[in-house]
């Protein structure tokens, strides 16, 4: 006699079915189970092409940064340089102007002086070739009157 089961609708089953049912859902559940397996194996494949491609790019970006940073470094270090020397420079330069303004005043008071002092010398010269010239007109009409006592025919 044959065993008869029931499915889950009230069919009756007989156990060769049932076994070939269990066969059919098990091998149903393989397939499945393959084709999920490999649609796993896919996306894992183009993830990690993608993440090989990210890590390549990543290295790339890595590279350039550090070429970009070796061409803005001597820049900077240089601007940086120039920077300094103008400030120096600068410095330099307001410290030297102060000192010309002064040399300069200096030498106005200096040039104001002697130009007073040139002046006053000339006319100091100027009085004395006055008085020697009327000293001189004096002692020669000092000597013409002696000289008209002594002799009074000239």
């Amino acid at each position: 006699m044959k065993n008869l089961a029931t499915t889950g609708s009230g069919v009756p089953v007989d156990e060769h079915d049932e076994d070939a049912i269990s066969k059919m859902a098990f091998a149903s559940f393989q397939a499945r189970e393959e084709e999920i397996e490999k649609k796993k194996m896919m996306v894992k494949e183009k993830v990690e092409l993608k993440l090989g491609r990210a890590e390549e790019e990543t290295r790339r970006l890595a590279q350039v940064w550090e070429e970009l940073e070796v061409l803005t470094d001597p820049m900077r270090k240089e601007i940086a340089a120039v920077r300094k020397k103008i400030d120096v420079a600068n410095r330099e330069v307001r410290s030297l102007g102060q000192s010309c303004q002064k040399k300069e005043k200096e030498y106005k008071e200096t040039l104001e002086a002697f130009n007073q002092k040139n002046n006053e010398k000339n006319q100091l010269t100027a009085t004395l070739l006055e008085l020697v010239k009327e000293s001189e007109d004096a002692r020669m009409k000092k000597l013409e009157e002696l000289s008209k006592n002594i002799d009074p025919s000239c």
